[in-house]
């Protein structure tokens, strides 16, 4: 279990970010490996997150100067908006297609945080509309009836039939010539 975060510069190696909608806060942004089990498969997968603070306070603390920090990030998904004024913010979205998971119809809410809770887990949500998202991305499954399957069976097998008859006919063509031929 990992229990350090890594410190992410940005381009020019700034630790720190500014806002640009106020100045006097800003936020740096935070990464960890994670291994998830989905299905019986474990994968490794970098989360991210960011962590707010006013700049004077991040400043204070020296994270400019850390490439770690003691921690964990969580993954938390809720069926409540996490930010009531931009409800579409932390919406869950499957993959590139647009679809936003949901339970029952309600949407899943998704964000990642940091904690210095080294015993915090992650709270995930099972979505309900697979079907949809499977459709979506082409690999939505067919659903068949018996009856069809009855019906494909009783067709190849009149066309066995009809072969079979076919073979029939013609085997028994042959041996009359065969015969017609020694009678001479």
């Amino acid at each position: 279990m990992q229990n350090k975060v890594q410190i992410i510069a940005d381009e020019l190696g700034n630790v720190i970010r500014v806002s640009q909608n106020n100045s006097e806060y800003g936020f740096v942004r935070l990464a960890q490996n994670s291994f998830q089990v989905n299905n019986g498969f474990m994968q490794r997968k970098e989360v991210t997150t960011l962590l707010h603070g006013k700049v004077e306070d991040l400043t204070e603390m020296g994270i400019q100067n850390m490439k770690e920090l003691p921690g964990k990030i969580v993954v938390k998904e809720q069926l409540t908006p996490f930010d009531e004024n931009n409800p579409d913010r932390d919406l869950k979205i499957a993959g590139s297609t647009g679809i936003i998971c949901a339970v029952d119809g309600e949407p899943i809410y998704r964000k990642t945080m940091f904690t210095s809770d080294a015993t915090a887990t992650d709270v995930l949500l099972d979505h309900t509309n697979g079907d949809a998202i499977r459709e979506a991305n082409g690999n939505a499954p067919k659903a068949v009836k018996l009856e069809d399957v009855q019906n494909d069976f009783e067709n190849e097998t009149e066309e066995v039939e009809e072969v079979e008859n076919e073979v029939s006919e013609e085997t028994t063509a042959e041996v009359e010539l065969d015969e017609a031929e020694f009678e001479l």
